[in-house]
């Protein structure tokens, strides 16, 4: 019932006209996701720099309806390249192949990502491909996989531990020398195709984990889970794995005590920073692609204030 309301309510015009007004839902949304505009996502990762912190800039909206839609978006994260370069922040940006068109026209998704791609290497950038839910996947590493031949290096890709078919693509990822980014996967998917309890889909983003800080090209390993994380640390430091070879990728405005706690420890840390217009649905749709979202948020902003009571000023 409640995945079901959500997602009406992210369908509501009404509803998003009103949320974009309300200064308490601007504010609250405004932790989670930097702002409407480029310079607003900017503006947050020069501020994180100045922590230590890198950043990957992602513009909300995904299945993308219109092939004009679809141009404005790469034109936009043009613009944001550009503008990350300006401010001598590192060029990283995340992108969603629905977002491009992939559902409209797979050529159209290709050539966008192509030009953006070729962007971000003037500007000796790096361009992710995000990973949306399992009806994308196979299309998604198809992708990556001809765009990756020609792009020396200036393109990574996503891979969910929650999917069952992920230890064969993460050997094959590796054995391509792709960066990879590791997350646990917050898409609702069928017990087909994913892991449906979360012991057995954090088992598995261990074991992940551990092959890639084996024998990855510099993976991200993108988790909030303080368990998952002492364990990286420990398994690196016992097989002899720099601090150089990965870095913990965190959300933007998600236990903002914890990144810096890393980041102060002498570890690489990258926030993934959104932004843009759509963040009314793009919250409502991963709220209701896994409800339990709602408490692992607010847990968060509260073990973040009770990390901040704790410590000492």
């Amino acid at each position: 019932m409640l995945r079901r309301t959500l997602l009406w309510l992210s369908t509501r015009p009404r509803v998003w006209r009103f949320v974009r007004k309300n200064r308490l839902a601007r504010s609250v949304a405004s932790r989670f996701v930097a702002g409407e505009t480029p310079e607003s996502a900017v503006a947050a990762a020069v501020a994180l720099k100045a922590r230590g912190i890198t950043t990957s800039v992602d513009i909300l909206g995904e299945s993308v309806s219109e092939a004009p839609a679809a141009e404005a978006a790469a034109a936009e994260y043009h613009t944001v390249l550009d503008r990350m370069a300006r401010a001598q922040v590192e060029v990283n940006v995340s992108v969603k192949p629905t977002q491009m068109g992939l559902d409209l026209d797979p050529a159209l998704c290709e050539r966008n990502l192509r030009c953006i791609i070729a962007k971000a290497r003037t500007l000796q950038g790096f361009v992710r491909l995000d990973m949306e839910s399992s009806a994308y996947t196979q299309r998604t590493l198809e992708l990556f996989d001809r765009l990756h031949q020609e792009a020396d290096g200036g393109v990574g890709v996503v891979i969910q531990a929650a999917l069952r078919r992920s230890t064969e693509d993460v050997e094959r990822l590796i054995a391509r020398s792709a960066r990879v980014r590791l997350c646990k996967g917050a898409y609702l998917e069928p017990a087909t195709v994913a892991y449906p309890d979360k012991s057995d889909v954090d088992a598995h983003y261990q074991r992940l984990m551990e092959r890639l800080l084996s024998a990855g090209n510099y993976p991200g390993i993108a988790t909030h889970d303080e368990r998952l994380i002492r364990h990286a640390q420990r398994f690196a430091e016992s097989n002899g794995i720099g601090r150089e070879r990965f870095e913990f990728q965190m959300l933007y405005g998600v236990r903002r005590d914890l990144q810096i706690r890393l980041r102060a420890a002498g570890w690489n840390v990258r926030v993934y920073v959104p932004f843009g217009t759509q963040w009314y649905p793009y919250l409502m749709r991963r709220l209701a692609e896994r409800p339990a979202n709602i408490a692992f948020i607010l847990g968060s902003v509260i073990r973040e204030g009770l990390s901040r009571q704790s410590t000492p000023s």
